[in-house]
Order: C-alpha cells, then sequence, then structure tokens
C-alpha cells in the first residue's frame, strides 16, 4: 500500500474495549496492518485478547488497559489513558466503541497537543447520550448506508451529514479467492469430523450462539427442505460456545422434534471459515435484528458461493446490490424454503468482486486521516 504522507509519518492511537474476536476488532487489526505497512507507528490500548499477538506480530504496539470493562472502576482508567498519549503522542485517537471513546474523550482533555479524534460506528446501538460519544469525532466513520441512515434518524440535531464518511469493511480477497475450493485432505478431515454433513448439499449459517442469528430459522428451513423431500445438511457454524450451553441445547431439542439428528452439526468456531464457506452449497444469513454491515455476506459471494438472507439492515443493503436473488422478507418462512430450493436447484452467476475489498477499506481510511490531519474540511 502506497504511503498516505509522502513527507510524514504519523501515530494512530486505536481504542477498543478488547481484542478477541468480532467485526470491529477484525477492523482494528486491518487499519493497524495498513498503518505499519505505510510506515507509521500503530498502538492499539485494549483490553487484551487472542488477537494481541497478531496485532503484535504485523508490527503494531499494543498497551494493556481495561477501557472497555463496564463497571465504575473503568472511570480510573481515564489518568492512565491520559498518561499514555502524552508518552506516546498521537496525532490521532480512533474509538470504535462507546466507552472507550468516552473514556478517550475525557483523557484527551488533558493532552496538548490535543489529538484529532475520529470515531467509527460499527453497530446498531440503542440510540442515547451513551451512544452519541460516537458522534463527536472530527470525523465519523460508519460501516454501511444503512448505519448511515440509521445515524441521521436517531441523532438528526448532534451531527452534520458533512462529518460522516460511509467506509465499509472489506474482505481480502487473497484470503478468499474467487472460485476457491478446498483440497482433498481438507475435505477428508472435515467430514471425518462431522460425519453427518456428507452426502447432500451443504447449508450453513455463521454467527455467535445468540439465537439473534435466526439459528432456528435455519432448523425450520432444513425441516421444510426435507418435507419438500429436498436433501441437505446444516452447519452452524461458531453457535457452540462457552456460556451458550442452555441456548444449545434449546436449539438440540429443536432439532430433535424435527427429526433432523443426522443432519445438523452445532460447532464452536473455527480458523477455516473460508474453506466451510467454499464446500457449502449456500451461505444462510438470517439475523433477526438489523445487522450494521454483514461481513460473511461479501466473503461468501467473493468465494463464489451464494447467499440467502433477510432483507433488512446491512445484509438487505449488501444483497440488493450484490446478489437480489439471495433476499427475503424477514421472517417468511414459506418465501425462504422456496428461495433456497430455487438457489441449491440453479444458483445465478456470481462475478468476481471489485467493492467491498479490505485494500478499499484501509485506503479510505488512511485517507481520511490524511484529511483530518492536513484540515482538509468534511465533504
Amino acid at each position: 500500500m502506497a504511503t498516505v504522507f509522502p513527507d510524514r509519518t504519523m501515530t494512530v492511537v486505536q481504542l477498543i474495549p478488547t481484542l478477541h474476536s468480532g467485526g470491529a476488532e477484525r477492523s482494528t487489526l486491518e487499519i493497524a496492518r495498513a498503518l505499519v505497512a505505510a510506515g507509521h507507528r500503530s498502538v492499539v490500548v485494549s483490553a487484551g485478547g487472542r488477537l494481541v499477538a497478531q496485532l503484535e506480530a504485523e508490527g503494531s504496539e499494543h498497551i494493556t488497559l481495561p477501557i472497555g470493562h463496564k463497571s465504575l472502576g473503568t472511570l480510573f482508567t481515564v489518568g492512565k489513558l491520559r498518561r499514555i498519549l502524552r508518552e506516546v503522542k498521537p496525532e490521532i485517537v480512533h474509538a470504535r466503541s462507546r466507552l472507550p471513546a468516552w473514556i478517550g474523550w475525557w483523557a484527551m482533555r488533558g493532552v496538548k497537543p490535543r489529538p484529532h479524534f475520529v470515531t467509527t460506528v460499527h453497530g446498531l446501538n440503542s440510540p442515547g447520550r451513551y451512544s452519541a460519544i460516537l458522534l463527536r469525532g472530527e470525523r465519523v466513520i460508519v460501516v454501511s448506508q444503512t448505519l448511515r441512515d440509521y445515524v441521521l434518524r436517531h441523532y438528526p440535531d448532534d451531527i452534520d451529514t458533512a462529518r460522516i464518511a460511509v467506509i465499509p469493511r472489506g474482505i481480502d480477497t487473497e484470503a478468499f479467492p474467487y472460485g476457491y475450493r478446498p483440497d482433498e485432505t481438507w475435505q477428508r478431515g472435515f467430514f471425518e469430523e462431522y460425519p453427518q454433513l456428507a452426502g447432500a448439499p451443504l447449508l450453513t449459517l455463521p454467527g455467535r450462539g445468540t439465537r439473534l442469528k435466526g439459528h432456528a430459522d435455519a432448523i425450520e428451513l432444513l425441516a421444510d427442505l426435507k418435507h419438500r423431500a429436498i436433501d441437505a445438511r446444516l452447519l452452524l457454524l461458531g453457535a457452540d460456545e462457552p456460556g451458550r450451553e442452555a441456548y444449545v441445547a434449546e436449539l438440540r431439542e429443536l432439532i430433535r422434534a424435527r427429526g433432523l439428528d443426522d443432519k445438523v452439526v452445532i460447532s464452536p468456531a473455527r480458523a477455516d471459515v473460508r474453506d466451510v464457506f467454499a464446500m457449502s452449497a449456500l451461505i444462510l444469513q438470517l439475523s433477526v435484528r438489523p445487522e450494521s454491515f454483514g461481513r460473511t455476506v461479501v466473503e461468501a459471494l467473493a468465494l463464489c458461493r451464494p447467499v440467502i438472507g433477510y432483507a433488512h439492515g446491512g445484509v438487505g443493503e449488501l444483497l440488493a446490490e450484490l446478489y437480489p436473488a439471495g433476499r427475503v422478507p424477514l421472517g417468511d418462512r414459506e418465501k425462504l424454503v422456496e428461495r433456497a430450493a430455487e438457489l441449491l436447484r440453479f444458483a445465478p452467476p456470481i462475478p468476481p468482486p471489485r467493492s467491498y475489498r479490505l485494500v478499499d477499506m484501509q485506503e479510505a481510511t488512511l485517507a481520511l486521516y490524511a484529511d483530518v490531519l492536513q484540515g482538509v474540511p468534511a465533504a
């Protein structure tokens, strides 16, 4: 990636609660990687997590501070963060979550020269004063048009449209190459681990162990396909996670009630998502609450795999633009099974990705940093 500032380098501090997993965390690492590649100094402040090792291996610095823990004790991190900012001397502080944004905002009050403040709204946060801190950035990044509309609808008096920049998340087309298929060794190992998924088209619903992700709808879809004599299998990828045992037990009971024990797997999160997607006949995105973006939609389409999802929020926005054949009205069970059956018979061609690429997101974010530093007025 070309350096955005040919005559100077800068230091950017990103603030985020933890670095375990999630879209905001991945975006943090992706921008950190871009900063380092462009010759800048990248620092992330968080409570830590499994992604710290990758962050540091890619050339960024990590400072452990629990700025996202929702307790009164977190207020005491303001002074500690202020000392960090005075030592690091960043030109830009980029907050990616509400509580870290509040801590950063208060900490910067005692720092001279005061860093520029940039924020990203990653999700459809509940409206109110607590969430409004993310609108105080000199520039406010939102990850979809859906999220831009949401912000303007709920905060018409708190932000002018010129300060909002729509920078969608992007996927690495090298990590998700068009038309990729996993090798025979991987396939053999996968079906040895999950033998019940072999022998029929695989439907995969990726998502955490929460009912908001629509796991029950996916199970009912499989039952409806079976009723139509359409044989298929279902993988609920990532739903089996610590602390969600009661919810997983509820899903298993539904699976048993529908007579699908030999056709469904509920798995933990896996590192080989690309291979799983590439082996799937259909990727499901059935979140019952609107998503702000829907990265898995883009990942699947980048691999040339069809996607079916509810037509609302960021997922509906992406499908309308990239794969209209996969859109289904929210909660419409009959339309869902009809569309799934159609796509299993014949899926419309999927062209190689020309948008929502990781490099586009990285370049747009670094260009926004450059505008802030150079005092370029918001467009």
